[in-house]
């Protein structure tokens, strides 16, 4: 009994561990992208080209390492693809004047809403705790969004609250579909037309240096990527619940970086939409136990 104890509680840590990694990367992605349009001189447009193209890449070796058969249902699919352009795209051009923690709050909150409401329609009704939840969280996103000295942009709070949504339906696709990681790469491949649309729409406003282009590699390849894959990996060994709610801890994760690495101001109203929003969605998703 005790040998099993031991074997398991190594096995726990790594899972704790590579979980706590899957958050940074996720969290990475807001501070990579923000720190890129803030410090260096790329554009959002190139910015979201390299980074879907690095993840390709990254996706399509990890495929090849893993020596995954393809089929047809692992080549992902044109409309994966497109929520997930519109996503990366929205996601670029919103963190031009979102700091780091507001974006990434905002995102979060328009994925779980997404899922949410996706649920909703699906049959699943809520319990009057999660309905609190539910309100309550919407009143988070309201709150910041309320005109004021210390609100984020509105425009670029609507593009990622678009971006938000995309990022949710490409999730609700993907889910039990198969192997993450092959379909993500079919669908990172897949991005490659609405790139060159991209790149060829916005060619005469194009702006590159290194430190933007590598930005935009790291978010592609390692907070993407291999974020992904890593999250993927664990998924299986957490329960739903604890899946959704660890999750809670990107936006955090991602203001606290802006801060320390942007030097982002923390206001009270972020303080208490993020209070909000994410205990709003933890009452949601932690159901009461029957």
């Amino acid at each position: 009994m005790q040998k099993q104890e031991i074997e398991k509680q190594p096995n726990k840590l790594r899972i704790a561990a590579l979980t706590v990694l899957a958050m940074v990367a996720f969290a990475g992605n807001s501070l990579l992208c923000r720190a890129a349009l803030k410090q260096t001189e790329i554009d959002a447009a190139s910015f979201t080209s390299i980074r879907l193209l690095s993840g390709v890449i990254i996706l399509w070796l990890l495929v090849s390492l893993k020596s995954t058969k393809t089929s047809e249902e692992g080549q992902g699919n044109w409309p994966s693809a497109i929520a997930l352009f519109i996503y990366a795209a929205g996601f670029s051009y919103a963190y031009i004047s979102l700091e780091t923690g507001a974006g990434a709050l905002l995102l979060f909150g328009a994925v779980q809403a997404t899922m949410i409401g996706y649920g909703f329609y699906k049959g699943e009704r809520l319990n009057k705790l999660q309905s609190i939840g539910l309100i309550l969280a919407f009143a988070g996103i309201i709150g910041l969004m309320l005109p004021g000295l210390s609100a984020p942009p509105l425009i670029g709070s609507l593009v990622m609250l678009t971006a938000g949504m995309a990022w949710g339906i490409y999730s609700i696709r993907g889910k039990g579909a198969g192997d993450p990681t092959l379909i993500s790469a079919g669908n990172f491949l897949r991005t490659i037309p609405f790139v060159v649309i991209l790149t060829a729409g916005t060619f005469n406003s194009v702006s590159l240096d290194t430190a933007g282009v590598w930005y935009a590699v790291a978010s592609g390849a390692l907070a993407s990527g291999l974020g992904y894959a890593i999250w993927y990996s664990v998924l299986p060994s957490l329960r739903s619940t604890t899946a959704s709610t660890v999750q809670l801890s990107v936006p955090v994760i991602a203001a606290i970086a802006g801060i320390v690495f942007l030097s982002e101001p923390l206001t009270m109203r972020f303080v208490l939409a993020s209070i909000a929003l994410l205990g709003g969605i933890a009452l949601v998703i932690v159901k009461k136990k029957t």
